[in-house]
């Protein structure tokens, strides 16, 4: 591999959201796994909350750096979240993830994998008013499952339904072309500190 293929890959934390159990996330987490990892400039991180451990009480004003994953965040060049939508809105270990941390979240794109009755939409749209604020900058390509228990095959595993993996396809593009471009200025914004 030449430097320009190391130099070209994007580093993605996928951002598994729900930590509920049993929970619908483990098929869709496996699913995105079999199909981000097909994809050749991407190298992937997948970050599950339910095995972070990120308690309420402990969250410093700024990002903590205590936390257990503020390295893996740091070390990416964009975010995909996978969220579930809970009464109309994301769930609180997503909040608390986004609260934890502050600097990792800077100058990078965030995509989202919205699931639920209505595909997670109200879920995504909120966040995309939320990462702003600390920096981010959200893709407008998403992809939306709704009631995605309908499409679990006999051994349980996520059969994605036509049209799906075209927008996920458009999403990771869409994610890489942000991630190149932000990833450009970080760059020049650390050598003109120096």
């Amino acid at each position: 591999m030449t430097e320009d293929d190391v130099n070209s890959r994007i580093r993605v934390a996928v951002v598994i959201g729900s930590v509920r159990r049993p929970r619908m996330a483990d098929p869709l987490a496996a699913w995105l796994e079999r199909e981000l990892t097909a994809i050749s400039w991407l190298d992937l991180d997948m970050i599950d909350l339910a095995s972070v451990p990120l308690p309420m009480h402990e969250m410093q004003p700024g990002g903590a750096a205590a936390s257990p994953i503020a390295g893996r965040l740091a070390d990416a060049d964009g975010f995909l979240f996978l969220t579930p939508e809970y009464n109309h809105s994301f769930p609180a270990p997503v909040k608390n993830v986004i609260d934890w941390h502050f600097t990792e979240w800077a100058y990078k794109p965030v995509a989202f994998v919205g699931y639920g009755a209505s595909g997670g939409i109200r879920a995504v749209e909120q966040l995309r008013t939320v990462f702003p604020e600390l920096r981010a900058t959200t893709v407008r390509e998403s992809v939306l499952l709704p009631m995605p228990w309908e499409h679990l095959d006999a051994d349980g595993r996520f059969v994605a339904p036509p049209g799906t993996a075209r927008a996920l396809g458009a999403t990771m593009n869409e994610l890489r072309t942000w991630a190149r471009a932000l990833r450009s200025l970080r760059t020049a914004d650390l050598v003109g500190r120096t």
